[in-house]
């Protein structure tokens, strides 16, 4: 492969790998029409096209791009999905993928898949025909073909972020039911009993949900619960952290917390405070989750829980490239998480 390419050739393990001619099979065509239609080459009948699709969904098929111009079956490539770009959190993971990467010859290649479960189904397609010595996904919640297509791959499947379900293969993150848990605990044990919460939509949030989990569990053995919630339609921001506060103090209530579905969400609390003439802790205790450095500057550092991002991405690097052969087993490591106590609750 060259002085760049990797030290070790990743196997592709125990793999049953699915076939053109399985695909051909299924459909009751040839190979021939299976390759025309997946190339897009020349008419087709509909009913076919849609008989050999329907079979490429079904068995999980990937085709191999690099077997028409590389001699070996795999390539120097790590295929990285995140769901978005414009959140620090998913930048740290990078940059510790980043980091386990660069002295191994490996390169990431990254798709966004902007919290789109069909978007990370078409990457994961795009990538695994490149034939990638591993893929590296946020979460567990895929749809039906891409988890198919990653359980037959045969490569290392790292999921990051979350070990709160059983992996394809490996998970490296934390339990956010249990961070979501332990912030409610810490808080309850400093004096507070009445809560609320704001979040964003959970629908594209797996993990935002979980927290909220974890903390209605721990309320509830307390005998409390969420007094008033509000929850953002939309992904997460500064701003709807604000406007969503906003509207929720201005609901009759005698709060002395607020629990956001993450720091972006929380600092949006505290420019709104700050705007009102509220002070953080003495007239109103605000607590994220992530431990961004924004919300460690602001003038009152935020207090919340701190999520070890980079240690993610590199953990989750040192052991693909460690034990680079797949061998049905799955891992879980636990990165744990960090309570920061801050100045706001």
């Amino acid at each position: 492969m060259g002085p760049t390419g990797p030290k070790r050739r990743f196997a592709a393990g125990k793999s049953t790998t699915v076939t053109l001619a399985d695909v051909a099979r299924l459909a009751n065509v040839s190979e021939i029409t299976v390759s025309r239609i997946l190339r897009n080459i020349g008419p087709v009948a509909d009913a076919t096209r849609d008989r050999v699709l329907a079979a490429v969904a079904e068995l999980g098929y990937v085709p191999n791009r690099v077997a028409g111009t590389l001699a070996s079956a795999t390539s120097n490539l790590i295929g990285v999905i995140i769901p978005s770009l414009s959140n620090i959190v998913f930048a740290d993971v990078l940059r510790g993928i980043d980091a386990g990467l660069e002295p191994s010859g490996f390169r990431p290649v990254v798709g966004i898949t902007n919290y789109a479960a069909v978007t990370e189904e078409k990457l994961v397609g795009s990538l695994l025909a490149w034939k990638p010595a591993a893929m590296i996904l946020v979460g567990f919640d895929h749809t039906p073909i891409t988890r198919r297509r990653l359980q037959q791959s045969g490569i290392r499947v790292a999921e990051l972020m979350d070990i709160d379900s059983e992996p394809i293969d490996l998970a490296v993150g934390l339990s956010h039911r249990a961070a979501g848990y332990e912030s409610i605990r810490y808080l309850v044990g400093r004096g507070y009993r009445r809560f609320g919460y704001v979040g964003h939509d959970w629908d594209t949030d797996r993990r935002a949900r979980l927290r909220w989990d974890g903390m209605v569990e721990a309320l509830a053995e307390t005998g409390l619960t969420f007094e008033a919630e509000a929850l953002f339609e939309g992904p997460s921001s500064t701003q709807a952290g604000r406007t969503m506060l906003a509207g929720l103090l201005r609901k009759p209530h005698d709060l002395d917390v607020v629990m956001f579905s993450n720091d972006d969400m929380a600092v949006g609390g505290v420019f709104h405070c700050m705007a009102e003439g509220i002070t953080p802790k003495r007239d109103l205790a605000l607590f994220g989750f992530n431990g961004l450095d924004i919300g460690q500057a602001l003038p009152t550092p935020l207090s919340t829980i701190r999520s070890n991002r980079f240690l993610i991405g590199k953990t989750a690097v040192d052991r693909i490239l460690s034990q680079p052969d797949r061998d049905g087993a799955t891992a879980v490591i636990d990165t744990g998480f960090e309570i920061l106590t801050g100045e706001t609750a």
